[in-house]
């Protein structure tokens, strides 16, 4: 506050102007400029600011305001200008995630517009240069450093399923039977959400019974193809190739090996005739035996059948599980991703049907919104991770409460199926999720401290 300390006895401020811009940090940035007005000495000195909203000195207003996590710039004073930085160690509250109707079609991940000026500035520098090889695995090869990724996605998600199921046995897990809404805990919540048949008989409300693994960890379906890049799956081959989870045929494509689905490898890269016409190279003349990605293959877990599982004993052990889920979980998600940056998965924008390929399958089966125009065919478009991985939002019930009530609906967080099951189960709550979860906003006892809120 040196600046202010200069300026008493010589100046008075009648006015002060406040200007917000954001910034890609966790940090937004205020500038506040005072306007100076030189008068008699007889004005005492400015006092210290508060940091209220509102706070008056001599008649005139003041406006003010000091948050954690802003930094000030205080400009137009003849001393030297100080930078006040405040750092918040816990991340601010985020939305919960959005509603998007079935009437609606999915936003894309990159607007069009962005991708046409892309395309056409990689045109004009790819303009009287050269052409080179179309790098793995657009030529048919795999890419090395993926294949071991691969393996851990789909050891991970065995464990995962592995784990879920002894979780669950000790935190109860409920889901609606009309709808696909689930809770985690002994009693599901009281909110009138339910979107399934005859809610309105019923007011919205949800009807709860016991929830299984593939209601937390949902299973997207694809097809898999034996060389993803040949030809489209065509209508009348939807029911002739087998439907496998879309994570395991990610992974397929990505260098795992499973016996019971074969698919098709190249130790050469393809020769492309045009956009959509390849051939083979010749592999004539190359060992039967050799196979360039066997250093790169391990062991693959195998899923344990629920006659066979053991349950937890003890809560130190129960929460251990519950951590070793949650890793599981997040090498899911992350490997999956780190997957889809080289090779291309999509979605419809209608349906959450999913392909993995780069030209989505010809199988008139949308049976979305208004799929009588498009004659059943799918919307396709490049998929995102929560597509692929679906989170599976749930209510988040905080410690000190058994049940949620109705009418503070809008002071809990979400967060996903998983997360909560393992935070359940013993397990701190990550510093990822806790946005969403909203840990830090204080939850009225009542409904008159409810309405007292602004």
């Amino acid at each position: 506050m040196d600046c202010l300390q200069c300026a008493s006895g010589a100046a008075s401020f009648t006015s002060l102007r406040v200007e917000s811009r954001t910034s890609t940090s966790n940090f937004v940035s205020v500038r506040v400029s005072f306007a100076r007005e030189w008068d008699s000495l007889r004005k005492p000195s400015l006092p210290f600011l508060s940091s209220s909203a509102y706070s008056l000195h001599d008649g005139n207003q003041l406006k003010f305001s000091l948050k954690v996590g802003v930094s000030t710039w205080i400009h137009d004073c003849k001393c030297q200008s100080r930078k006040i930085g405040i750092r918040n160690d816990h991340p601010q509250n985020a939305d919960l995630p959005p509603f998007y109707s079935k009437k609606e079609k999915k936003p894309f991940p990159i607007p069009i517009v962005e991708l046409r000026r892309a395309a056409r500035e990689r045109i004009k520098k790819l303009k009287g240069k050269p052409k080179t090889p179309t790098p793995p695995p657009r030529n048919g090869m795999l890419v090395k450093s993926l294949v071991p990724v691969a393996y851990e996605v789909l050891n991970a998600r065995v464990k995962l399923m592995n784990n879920l199921k002894k979780l669950m046995k000790v935190v109860p897990v409920l889901a609606c039977k009309h709808c696909n809404e689930i809770h985690v805990g002994p009693t599901g919540h009281p909110f009138r959400s339910c979107r399934g048949l005859r809610a309105e008989t019923r007011r919205g409300l949800h009807e709860w019974t016991s929830a299984n693994v593939d209601d937390v960890f949902v299973p997207i379906e694809a097809y898999h193809l034996f060389d993803r890049l040949g030809r489209r799956i065509s209508h009348e081959e939807r029911f002739s190739i087998p439907r496998i989870p879309a994570i395991i045929e990610l992974c397929i494509q990505a260098g795992v090996d499973l016996p019971d689905l074969h698919t098709k490898r190249r130790r050469r890269p393809v020769i492309r005739r045009g956009k959509n016409d390849i051939i083979d190279a010749n592999e004539d003349d190359l060992p039967d035996d050799l196979d360039p990605y066997a250093k790169f293959r391990k062991s693959i877990l195998v899923e344990i059948p629920n006659s066979e599982i053991t349950l937890p004993v003890g809560s130190e052990e129960v929460a251990l599980l519950a951590m070793e889920t949650f890793e599981a979980w997040e090498l899911v998600r992350q490997g999956a991703e780190r997957l889809m940056r080289k090779y291309a998965v999509r979605v419809c924008g209608y349906c959450p049907e999913v392909h993995v390929g780069y030209s989505g399958h010809k199988a008139q089966n949308c049976g979305a919104h208004k799929h009588q125009q498009r004659n059943g065919q799918h919307g396709w478009q490049k998929a995102i991770l929560d597509d692929l991985v679906p989170p599976r939002y749930v209510w988040h019930v905080p410690e000190n409460m058994f049940e949620l009530q109705r009418e503070l609906r809008n002071f809990y967080g979400q967060a996903p199926a998983v997360v909560e099951l393992c935070v359940k189960g013993g397990m701190e709550v990550p510093e990822k999720y806790k946005p969403t979860m909203r840990l830090d906003i204080g939850i009225p006892t009542n409904l008159r401290e409810a309405e007292m809120v602004v």
